[in-house]
């Protein structure tokens, strides 16, 4: 493992101001893994019961985990189809204080008909060894996946595909966005709920508490813009909250702002160059969510987080690219916090300079000291890095 320790740092402002008007957290550099080889999806969770948060990664070949705090790599599963794994989903839906890990693979975003798979995995009495995989009926390019709480208060697999059955150029039939019920038997049937099929291609989805039932509801983006599906009356209702004026979005994640109330980000549009944070409608007259660009230079937007890790209260946004498309080019992770209690202005911080080409990122306080740190998983760069936290400045 290779340590260096490192500050943030300052390299610009949205807006013109001193230092001293916003803290701006420090962060230790930690080379976790030197070998990823592509890094689609990481999840972090309590893997084998220790009451410590491990790192999981879904990588090309492998589904591993990684021991907190040594870092010890296990490997989870091996090559499950014969194309990439690309998605991950871990959380302790049973209250036993281990993670329960589901998995999509099969990735051929180019074919919207046979490709995808969904898989549970069965943990053995020994967590480090290899879990049992258990194949679930899917959709087409299946691409992300996370376990949400319903109004029942169990745990449900929610799974986004890519594009719709068929779909070509974003056209076609829908995506169908589904909730898996996990059976008190993992290896008998799994019932799904289709929850939406209105959106032609979609990219990824965070799961928010949005208002005071006890479900999850879900912010989306894709082409047609952002959305929130909230699961009212066992129905997936669907709400667009941003339109596509910025090409639609690829990343989305919600944040408080410094007044208290909601707002979320998207790199727009998918794999795109623009990091945009949309705040509250001013009145009820207002609909629309008000969109602001606070960044235009990302090449490849791939990653973005929302979280507090100056400890002020309200949350900042983190925002990682990978420059596929543009080898040579820089590559790393920003860091915008807001200056004003309604997010008009935002301070940017330079997080990673060039050594994290960002695949996905993933926010938790892996060293339980109270403060937020950052994992992010590296496709160019082949790496997978902690960034701790070591308090604002």
């Amino acid at each position: 493992m290779r340590l260096e320790s490192v500050s943030a740092l300052l390299i610009a402002s949205v807006v013109s101001v001193s230092a001293a008007e916003t803290p701006t957290p420090m962060f230790k550099h930690v080379e976790v893994d030197a070998k990823v080889e592509i890094g689609y999806g990481l999840a972090i969770a309590d893997v084998d019961g220790d009451q410590k948060t491990d790192i999981l990664l879904c990588d090309k070949n492998l589904i591993v985990w990684y021991k907190n705090p040594t870092w010890d790599k296990h490997v989870i599963a091996e090559k499950l189809t014969p194309r990439d794994h690309v998605c991950i989903a871990a959380a302790d839906i049973d209250g036993d204080g281990k993670a329960e890990i589901a998995v999509g693979a099969e990735w051929n975003p180019g074919d919207t008909v046979n490709s995808g798979s969904v898989h549970y995995l069965i943990p053995p009495a020994d967590r480090t060894q290899k879990w049992e995989p258990v194949k679930l009926p899917h959709e087409p390019t299946v691409h992300r996946m996370r376990w949400m709480k319903n109004s029942e208060g169990k745990f449900d697999l929610i799974v986004v595909p890519l594009h719709g059955r068929g779909n070509k150029n974003a056209q076609g039939d829908g995506v169908k966005i589904l909730a898996y019920k996990k059976p008190a038997d993992s290896k008998s049937e799994w019932t799904t709920e289709l929850l939406d099929a209105s959106l032609h291609a979609t990219h990824n989805f965070d799961p928010v508490q949005w208002d005071t039932d006890s479900a999850l509801e879900m912010l989306v983006g894709g082409k047609e813009g952002s959305f929130l599906l909230d699961r009212a009356d066992g129905k997936g209702k669907l709400t667009q909250l941003g339109g596509n004026e910025g090409g639609g979005a690829g990343e989305i994640r919600a944040g408080k702002l410094p007044n208290g109330k909601r707002f979320f980000a998207t790199v727009e549009p998918m794999h795109g160059t623009s990091l945009v944070v949309y705040t509250p409608p001013t009145s009820d007259l207002q609909s629309a969510w008000t969109r602001k660009v606070l960044d235009e230079t990302l090449i490849d937007g791939h990653a973005l987080g929302c979280g507090d890790f100056a400890g002020s209260g309200s949350d900042q946004i983190v925002v990682g690219w990978r420059a596929m498309m543009r080898p040579g080019a820089k590559v790393g992770i920003k860091l915008f916090t807001p200056l004003d209690p309604e997010g008009q202005q935002w301070k940017q911080t330079l997080i990673d300079d060039n050594t994290m080409a960002c695949e996905d990122l993933a926010l938790a306080d892996l060293n339980n000291d109270g403060k937020l740190d950052l994992i992010a998983a590296g496709r160019a760069t082949k790496n997978l890095k902690v960034y701790f936290n070591e308090g604002a400045k």
